[in-house]
C-alpha cells in the first residue's frame, strides 16, 4: 500500500496533468480500486472505448489490457491512446491469431465468423461481426441460418451462446484462464456459507458453473442486476476487481467472491505511478494500422447495427 501522502500527491499530479493534456482516463472494472477512483469512466471494455470516442479528449489513457486499448484506437484514430503497462495482455485474446483463424476459414468455406471483443484488432479484421458477453446471443441469433458459424475465441462463452440461441457453431478452444479455473464445487462451498445469496455468473465460466447461476451477465449486467435486485447478498463469479464497484454502487448489500482465485494479474498490473508516467511521456502508445483498423471497424460496426 502507498503512503497516504504519496497517494494523494500522485492523484493530484494525475488530475492536473490530465487537464493539461486534455486526456480522459478509462478503467475496466477489474482494475485495482485506486485506478478506478482516478478514472473518468469505469466499465466494460467496448463500452469505455465507445464513450471515450464521443468525447473531445485528445488523449485516452486506457487502464485495462492491450486488446481494449486497440479497440479504443480503432474507434478513435484521431486520438492518442495510451496503455500505462505495455505488457498488460489477455491470455484469452492470445489464444487466437489472425493466421490460425485464416486457416480455419479456409477449411470451412462460407463460414460466418463471430469474434468476442476480447480479441486483437488483427483477429477482428478477419471476422464478420463482433460481440460482447452482453449481446453475444443476440448477435448470433441475427445471423443467417444457411451458413456455418465460427465463434472465437472463448469456448465457454461460445457454449453458453449455442445453448441460448439454439445455433450450432464451430467453437474455438480458447478460454479466460481466470474464469475457467472456477469450479462448481467452489461456488457450492460459498453458497453453503451464504445460502440466501444470489449467484451472479459471468458467461466466460464453465457450463457447470453457469448452471448454478441465478443470473448470468457481463460485468455491467451484474452491476445493474445487483443495484435493481431486492436481494441483499450476492455470490460473484467473476474477477474480484468488480467488488469495488459493487460495494460502491450498492450500499447496504453484501458481495462474496465465488473464489479467492479470481484475480487477473494483467488487470492488476497498472499502478498510479504508471498512469502518471503515461500522461507525462504520452507513452506507451497503442496504434493500429490503417488497413487493419478499417476492417476491424467494420466488424464492430456490424455488431452495433444489430437490433
Amino acid at each position: 500500500m502507498l503512503d497516504i501522502a504519496i497517494h494523494e500527491q500522485l492523484v493530484k499530479e494525475i488530475m492536473q496533468l490530465k487537464q493539461q493534456r486534455n486526456a480522459i482516463i478509462l478503467s475496466h472494472v477489474y482494475q485495482p480500486p485506486e485506478i478506478q477512483e482516478v478514472a473518468d469512466l469505469v466499465g466494460d471494455s467496448l463500452e469505455l472505448s465507445r464513450r471515450a470516442a464521443a468525447t473531445d479528449a485528445g488523449v485516452i489513457v486506457f487502464c485495462g489490457v492491450h486488446f481494449m486499448a486497440e479497440s479504443a484506437a480503432v474507434l478513435s484514430p484521431e486520438k492518442i491512446v495510451l496503455l500505462p503497462e505495455a505488457n498488460a495482455g489477455c491470455p484469452m485474446a492470445d489464444m487466437v491469431t489472425a493466421e490460425a483463424l485464416r486457416a480455419k476459414k479456409n477449411n470451412l468455406p462460407g463460414a460466418q465468423v463471430v469474434c468476442y471483443v476480447n480479441t486483437s484488432a488483427e483477429v477482428k479484421a478477419e471476422c464478420d461481426i463482433a460481440c460482447t458477453s452482453a449481446n453475444a446471443v443476440q448477435v448470433v441469433t441475427s445471423l443467417p441460418t444457411d451458413r456455418p458459424i465460427i465463434f472465437v475465441p472463448d469456448k465457454n462463452l461460445g457454449r453458453y451462446v449455442a445453448r441460448q440461441s439454439g445455433r450450432t457453431m464451430n467453437i474455438w478452444e480458447g478460454c479466460c484462464p481466470i474464469h475457467d479455473q472456477l469450479s462448481a464445487d467452489d461456488v457450492l462451498k460459498v453458497k453453503s456459507e451464504h445460502p440466501k445469496a444470489l449467484v451472479l455468473v459471468h458467461p466466460e465460466c464453465r457450463p457447470e458453473v453457469v448452471e448454478l447461476a441465478d443470473h448470468v451477465a457481463s460485468t455491467t449486467g451484474m452491476l445493474r442486476f445487483a443495484r435493481e435486485s431486492q436481494n441483499k447478498e450476492f455470490i460473484v463469479a467473476t474477477e474480484k476487481g468488480i467488488l469495488h464497484q459493487l460495494n460502491k454502487q450498492c450500499p447496504g448489500k453484501s458481495f462474496y467472491p465465488a473464489s479467492d482465485k479470481l484475480v487477473c494479474r494483467d488487470m492488476k498490473s497498472i499502478t498510479l505511478e504508471m498512469v502518471l508516467h503515461s500522461l507525462q511521456t504520452l507513452e506507451p502508445r497503442v496504434t493500429v494500422t490503417a488497413v487493419v483498423r478499417e476492417r476491424a471497424l467494420k466488424c464492430l460496426e456490424k455488431m452495433l447495427a444489430v437490433q
